[in-house]
C-alpha cells in the first residue's frame, strides 16, 4: 500500500476537526493542483497518509486513512478536480516538524522538503518509517 501526505491550515482545517470528523471523516477537497489531482486519483481504500499542518505549525500530526476513492469535488466549478474522503486513523505520539525533517538526511529526498507547496504527496515506505520513528 501507498502512503501519503495532506497538508492543511491549523486554520482552515485541523488535526481537531479531523479528530471530531469520526468514523464518518470528511472530504479532502479544494485541491486544483494537477500533480496533486494525481496523487488523490493514485490512493486506494484502505491506505494512510500524514495529517500536516502547514503555515503556523509546520509539523506532522496524525495519521489518516482513506475511506472513499477519488470522486468529483463538488466545489469545482470547471469540473476538472476531484477529492477523496478521509477519517483520523491515529495522533502522532510527538509530532514531526517540518525543521526536524529538513534536518535528517535520510529524508533530503521527501517531496515535502523539495516541494512544500504541493498539498497532497506521496511519501516512500522509507520516509514514513523513519518519520514514524521519529515520532515516538
Amino acid at each position: 500500500m501507498a502512503h501519503w501526505l495532506f497538508k492543511s491550515e491549523p486554520s482552515t482545517w485541523s488535526w481537531d476537526q479531523m479528530v471530531a470528523a469520526g468514523a464518518e471523516g470528511t472530504f479532502w477537497n479544494g485541491v486544483r493542483n494537477h500533480l496533486a489531482k494525481q496523487q488523490l486519483m493514485a490512493m486506494k481504500l484502505g491506505e494512510r497518509g500524514f495529517f500536516y499542518h502547514s503555515n503556523a505549525d509546520k509539523a506532522i500530526v496524525g495519521i489518516v486513512e482513506v475511506i472513499r476513492t477519488y470522486y468529483p469535488d463538488h466545489t469545482d466549478q470547471t469540473g476538472k478536480f476531484g477529492m477523496v474522503d478521509v477519517k483520523a486513523a491515529e495522533p502522532l505520539k510527538t509530532p514531526v516538524t517540518l525543521a526536524q525533517i529538513k534536518a535528517e538526511p535520510r529524508l533530503s529526498a521527501m517531496v515535502l522538503v523539495n516541494n512544500s507547496r504541493l498539498s497532497v504527496q506521496p511519501v516512500t515506505e522509507a520516509e514514513w518509517e523513519l518519520i514514524l520513528s521519529m515520532a515516538g
